[in-house]
């Protein structure tokens, strides 16, 4: 089963109870669905970039919430009830892709390669020597620092 998000965006004035039985109502209706809710984060009330109009007026505030679920690929269809729901604003159900991050992307071997490819973008100078090299021997000879700044010593 695929890893969903759902997006609800419930009226400012809706108390905690209703948000809490409409995301219970979404739960229940997953699990009857041989589903499982694995997340419910609660982002507060946020400040909308535009008005939405509602028969009972037009908000700029939403309390927001997000349940991620695995659910059956029918889910979005089944969850089409929330269009007639009062207490909502907007809802979004969201697939997450099957993501790989890091070195596991890239596998063992890629790992190599992948720190392969830092050496082999580094800078090179006119000569076709590498600038790194020469910024470090202009650091040993230069190792007090004196030559790298011309003061003007002035007396008062």
């Amino acid at each position: 089963m695929p890893l969903y998000d759902c997006m609800l965006l419930f009226k400012p004035h809706i108390k905690k109870e209703g948000l809490m039985d409409l995301v219970t109502r979404v739960g229940k209706h997953v699990y009857r669905r041989n589903g499982v809710v694995t997340d419910v984060k609660s982002f507060g009330e946020v400040q909308l970039g535009y008005g939405i109009k509602k028969l009972d007026g037009r908000h700029f505030k939403g309390h927001l919430m997000q349940m991620s679920m695995m659910a059956t690929p029918e889910l979005n269809k089944e969850l089409h009830y929330l269009n007639k729901e009062d207490r909502l604003l907007r809802w979004l159900l969201v697939k997450q892709r099957d993501f790989t991050f890091g070195n596991e992307f890239f596998g063992e071997q890629g790992a190599l390669e992948l720190s392969n490819l830092y050496q082999s973008r580094r800078p090179f100078n006119e000569d076709g020597e590498d600038e790194d090299e020469d910024e470090d021997e202009d650091e040993d000879e230069d190792e007090d620092g004196d030559e790298e700044y011309e003061v003007d010593e002035e007396t008062k």
